[in-house]
């Protein structure tokens, strides 16, 4: 079948609903077939490109309408879905919506009916295949939830974020803290055909063993002491969107049991509750750890790491990437001047030669924070070498340092011991204030003072 075109695909048992719909819906569709039940239907659909199906909810043979949907969503996600049953009931409508189904209508059928909401599928179509396309524009100039690249490294991540994007399936996001490990995930969410739902978060790294069964799946009033009132964890808040998982490696070993039941069942049920849900999130996940020796070592399960290592995606260290450093900046400078009400600020030749050797242990996230810092500090139009932050010249020998003051020594040391302890914990503060030795009451001081974000 021409995939240009608008194909339809009629699935029920019935010979007459299939003849009468087939003709009532013949000037609809460019391409129009039937199918008398699941099996014969799921075949069809492999061998064509259909872009609207409408299947009876119960059909013969092992294989209900409910579960073909599911199927032929999963194989094409753009897909557009129609369920037709003589047993309307709220719970049989409101699954089908879950599973992505677009409308859901009784018999007797109408046919009138039935045309209005063939044309409103079709024009629903229509702007998922125009808005995917222009995602996909975007995608290609680096633009997509603030990701800017344009080296060879990054361009394979951008291919890979495009290819994964339109389908369901578990993705691992792998590489150095600061590299933009969430701005992947939701570029690749807002690329899906599930962008209309919601992106939830969660950094797992920073959730207390205790708490971390109640934030992932929620729980019920009175379920343990403090529960105040009924709570919906992060998948039930993620149905129908995104879930993306940060810091999974750092999971104690319940909690990976406890997720990788989930992942082999779809179901989960509230910390005290009896209620079971089915999961319907995107899983994605990522780690700055290299996962092997963790596995090796028993901290980490393997059982795990392949349920959610089923598309991999590594993002590539700054360092790995220096030819995007200039257009990062500039990204980055007009932002940031917009954003504080700066003249917009330009950086020297020599600048930029310091900038690119730097060794950015923090990555892009520390390339942001230092040009914001510049941005708001510096008086001038123009960025020079010697405005450049102390930590980022590592290779400055001790003759080359220009004599400064004890408080000026003391000050810059106190600005690297600060930014590399940031970038080693991930910027998070209380880890950080620990690493450091200080109050995290001193750390917010020191960082505000130097201008550290």
């Amino acid at each position: 079948m021409n995939s240009d075109g608008f194909g339809i695909l009629i699935i029920d048992d019935e010979p007459n609903i299939r003849s009468g719909l087939a003709k009532g819906l013949a000037r609809e569709a460019d391409v129009l077939e039937t199918a008398q039940d699941a099996e014969q239907g799921l075949a069809k659909f492999r061998e064509g490109f259909f872009q609207l199906v409408i299947a009876d909810v119960r059909l013969p043979g092992k294989m209900d309408g409910l579960e073909l949907i599911d199927q032929i969503l999963h194989i094409r996600p753009q897909t557009t879905t129609i369920l037709i049953t003589a047993h309307g009931t709220v719970e049989t409508a409101v699954k089908s919506m879950r599973l992505g189904a677009f409308d859901f209508i009784t018999k007797p059928l109408d046919l009138d009916l039935i045309r209005h909401q063939v044309r409103k599928a079709r024009e629903h179509h229509r702007l998922q295949i125009e808005n995917l396309e222009l995602r996909n524009r975007l995608v290609n100039a680096g633009e997509v939830s603030g990701i800017i690249g344009n080296c060879a490294a990054m361009n394979d991540v951008f291919q890979q974020i495009r290819q994964v994007a339109a389908t369901d399936a578990t993705i691992l996001i792998q590489g150095e803290s600061g590299t933009g490990k969430e701005l992947v995930a939701r570029a690749v969410h807002d690329l899906s055909n599930r962008c209309s739902g919601p992106f939830i978060a969660v950094n797992l790294g920073a959730m207390p063993e205790t708490l971390l069964e109640s934030e992932l799946f929620g729980h019920e009033k009175g379920s343990f002491s403090g529960a105040t009132r009924q709570k919906p964890g992060c998948f039930e808040q993620a149905q129908g969107g995104s879930l993306f998982l940060d810091e999974v490696t750092e999971m104690p070993a319940k909690s990976q049991v406890d997720l990788l039941r989930v992942l082999e069942t779809q179901q989960f049920m509230r910390v005290g509750g009896e209620e079971v849900f089915i999961s319907d999130a995107r899983i994605i996940s990522a780690t700055n750890k290299s996962v092997e020796p963790l596995i090796e070592d028993g901290s980490f399960r393997e059982d795990l790491f392949y349920r959610l290592n089923v598309i991999p995606i590594q993002i590539p260290a700054l360092r790995e990437r220096k030819d995007d450093i200039p257009l990062l900046i500039e990204h980055f400078l007009t932002h940031f001047c917009q954003r504080h009400n700066r003249p917009l600020k330009q950086v020297s030749p020599e600048a930029m030669q310091k900038f690119a050797r730097a060794r950015w242990p923090g990555n892009v996230r520390q390339l942001r924070n230092v040009i914001e810092r510049l941005v708001v500090t510096l008086p001038g139009e123009v960025i020079h070498a010697t405005d450049i932050p102390v930590e980022l010249n590592p290779e400055m020998s001790a003759t080359s340092v220009p004599v400064k003051t004890l408080v000026e020594v003391t000050e810059a040391a106190e600005q690297t011991a600060i930014t590399a302890a940031l970038a080693s914990c991930d910027y998070h503060r209380e880890k950080t204030a620990k690493l450091l030795g200080v109050s995290v009451r001193t750390l917010h001081y020191k960082m505000s003072r130097y201008g550290l974000h």
